[in-house]
């Protein structure tokens, strides 16, 4: 007999609202039905009633895990769009402060997956070293998040030469703590029982859903936007893409651990090649034009659209985050397993619904609305919610 077994809007397991109603069978999912919608908060809308610049901090607050990751993408639109060239020193501080953020997002991830699955070790030992790599963010940018290190044409501060140290000292720090994570987690036989064979995504699903970042690459799918499509530093410093053929839970897990190592290794490479210089371009107006821009966020690849009429504002800005790509994928990801292991690999992706969220209204498999139509709805329902306390 099936039954439905609801999680959400609410759950402790799920960071964000959502509302995934898991079709069983006993203990075994059978099938998922995924609804989202409850965060939406406009962003695209409010981007066209900003200047260029002021969209820049804006972006930074579609989700706190990537505030580094929508800006990049969006000055990349940005200066696709305008033809500006940004100077090497700029690129190398961009690449920096992108691989520290996806450090610290991934240490997240690691320290709330042991958490879920009771491995309340795990969770201590990640989030006590994500401290002090959030205060070398600070150091960096004055903020331990919402950096508000990118802007048009270059970056808003430098890194001293004298803090170069202390860098050093965290990266030290960070390296030796995430083997150990790594070797632990790999070595603890409840953990492998719990993640091992569990929420597999095989590489032709993979393709399937077009999933991107961890998600792609835990399924043997190597992209990743830093290589396909070169930005920033990312071509000037070595580094490898971590893949994996399983396409489990802890495949997934695997891949994030060791990028962070790989994060190391691009800001080492940074700091090393990096010399004096500019930290940007004067960037007087925006002309008329289209641009893109895309950058590989510890979620995987996010993607911004631009476009200028000539003004001070953009007249569209489109918004793809990778979460966009991967929840879907649970669809299948999650059919055959325990309601036990559900929250696990629907939380394997990494998910970001504040990201995610749309303005098309869809009722039984067809769009029957877009942006000016729930507006409309919303207005009427403020109307008449007036009229009733008036009387």
């Amino acid at each position: 007999m099936r039954r439905v077994v609801p999680i959400g809007p609410y759950h402790p397991l799920q960071e964000e609202p959502e509302f995934f109603k898991l079709i069983v069978e006993g203990e075994k999912v059978v099938g998922l039905e995924i609804n989202i919608g409850y965060n939406h908060r406009g962003h695209e809308f409010i981007s066209q009633r900003k200047t260029f610049d002021q969209v820049t901090f804006l972006v930074e607050r579609i989700c706190g895990i990537c505030s580094d990751s929508h800006p990049f993408a969006y000055v990349n639109a940005v200066e696709d769009l305008a033809g500006i060239e940004i100077p090497e020193r700029a690129k190398y501080i961009r690449t920096i402060v992108g691989e520290l953020e996806r450090i610290h997002s991934h240490f997240l991830w690691v320290g709330l997956a042991g958490h879920f699955i009771g491995y309340n070790t795990v969770w201590m030992w990640v989030w006590r070293y994500r401290e002090p790599l959030l205060d070398l963010c600070e150091l960096i940018c004055g903020n331990r998040n919402h950096y508000a290190i990118n802007k048009i044409g270059g970056v808003r501060r430098d890194i001293r030469k004298e803090d170069y140290p202390a860098i050093e000292r965290v990266l030290n720090e960070l390296e030796e703590k995430t083997l150990m994570f790594t070797n632990a987690i790999l070595d603890d036989p409840v953990i492998r029982a719990r993640l091992e064979g569990v929420g597999i995504l095989t590489r032709e699903q993979a393709i399937a859903y077009s999933v991107v970042g961890p998600t792609a690459r835990g399924s043997g799918v190597a992209i990743d936007v830093r290589k396909d499509d070169p930005y920033a530093a990312y071509d000037l410093v070595p580094w490898d893409i971590i893949v994996f053929d399983e396409g489990d839970v802890l495949a997934k897990a695997k891949v994030r651990l060791l990028e962070c190592l790989e994060s190391i290794k691009i800001i080492r490479g940074c700091l090393e090649k990096m010399t004096e210089g500019e930290i940007e371009v004067r960037v007087d107006e925006i002309p008329r034009g289209e641009g893109i821009g895309r950058h590989e966020a510890p979620r995987g690849e996010v993607f911004h659209y631009v476009r200028s009429d000539g003004g001070k504002s953009p007249v569209r800005h489109k918004v793809r985050a990778p979460s966009y790509n991967n929840i879907p994928s649970n669809e299948v990801a999650v059919v055959g397993y325990s309601i036990a292991d559900a929250a696990l690999v629907l939380a394997a992706v990494d998910p970001c619904y504040c990201c995610t969220e749309r303005t098309v209204i869809i009722q039984d498999g067809k769009v029957i609305g877009g942006g000016k139509e729930l507006l409309e709805r919303s207005w009427a329902k403020t109307r008449m919610l007036r009229e009733r306390y008036r009387r």
